[in-house]
């Protein structure tokens, strides 16, 4: 419902005429430092992307010959939509990796990384949104999306930032405390400070819970170089957009994965990870947790966020 009414109260702005529309951060909240109002510009023409009648958010590429738009669909094809709503203007983009076809990490149980990744995306664009901060999910069910459809919703949407959910395998060595980690773009401060504060909010939320941790030896908020930049797709492809990925837990251990498959431990990881993004728009703190990564080789291609053939689209 909030969801709802966001999007057609930025709807009926643009129709009527305004060119911004004004989020009210004058309220009492909960999360946050700095009582602010935030003014965010709803951009005149075509939206820029559309939530579909199926609820499948797809990326606009301009007007459609007789009437619609000619939308990006999930499987990176084009299509002509006559239906949906606009996606509006929102302030987060939250990204839920896999899905459909691309399990991602799987755990030892047969747990998909995608389904948690949704669920804790949805937590956090609770809080978000009960905060009175726009956010939109890239990924809205159990379907595969490509790598440049994500990456293409960000680019048009023109978010504040845009965050990549994402749960961890391979672990190094067993660890004292959680293995979370964070990834920022090379180059952003800003998009290093939100990584530090989504790492402090998660590894200090998860610290509650007593398991057998695992992580890699440079656990924490940090960088990866790759050939082309940004290792990582959802990093470099969102182009000015200030992105981080997120690698909450460890689904391949067995302890971690039996914790996060719990809905009120999803719960705990969308809210930590809703209270980093909270912090990073209204207070100044730097984050913490920042550590310098240890080489690691690139394979051939960038891994992560489907579009692997065969790739069907879901019915918009």
């Amino acid at each position: 419902m909030v969801v709802a009414l966001s999007v057609a109260w930025l709807t009926a702005a643009c129709a009527s005429g305004g060119s911004e529309a004004v989020i009210d951060r004058s309220a009492p909240r909960t999360y946050g430092t700095t009582v602010t109002s935030e003014t965010v510009p709803v951009p005149a023409g075509p939206p820029g992307a559309l939530v579909s009648p199926a609820g499948v958010v797809v990326p606009v590429l301009g007007a459609a010959d007789g009437g619609g738009w000619t939308v990006r669909t999930p499987c990176n094809r084009t299509a002509a939509l006559t239906g949906g709503r606009s996606a509006g203007a929102p302030v987060i983009v939250l990204d839920p990796g896999h899905g459909g076809g691309e399990p991602g990490a799987v755990s030892p149980g047969g747990m998909a990384e995608k389904e948690v990744n949704l669920a804790v995306a949805r937590h956090a664009r609770e809080v978000l949104e009960a905060e009175k901060v726009p956010t939109v999910l890239t990924r809205t069910a159990d379907y595969t999306l490509a790598l440049a459809p994500r990456a293409e919703i960000a680019r048009n949407l023109a978010p504040r930032a845009f965050v990549s959910v994402h749960h961890n395998a391979e672990p190094d060595e067993p660890w004292p405390r959680p293995g979370s980690e964070t990834y920022y773009q090379i180059g952003s401060a800003d998009s290093k400070r939100l990584a530090g504060l989504i790492y402090e909010e998660v590894a200090k939320a998860m610290s509650q819970y007593r398991v057998a941790w695992v992580a890699d030896r440079d656990a924490g908020a940090k960088y990866r170089q790759g050939r082309q930049g940004d290792y990582y797709a959802m990093l470099r492809l969102p182009g000015k957009v200030v992105s981080v990925l997120a690698e909450l837990a460890f689904i391949s251990n067995p302890p971690e994965a039996d914790l996060i498959g719990r809905d009120d431990v999803q719960r705990v990881e969308g809210e930590a990870l809703a209270r980093g993004i909270l912090r990073w728009l209204r207070s100044p703190d730097p984050g913490s947790g920042f550590t310098e990564p240890y080489p690691r080789p690139e394979p051939p291609s960038s891994p992560g966020g489907g579009g692997a053939p065969p790739c069907r689209d879901p019915q918009l």
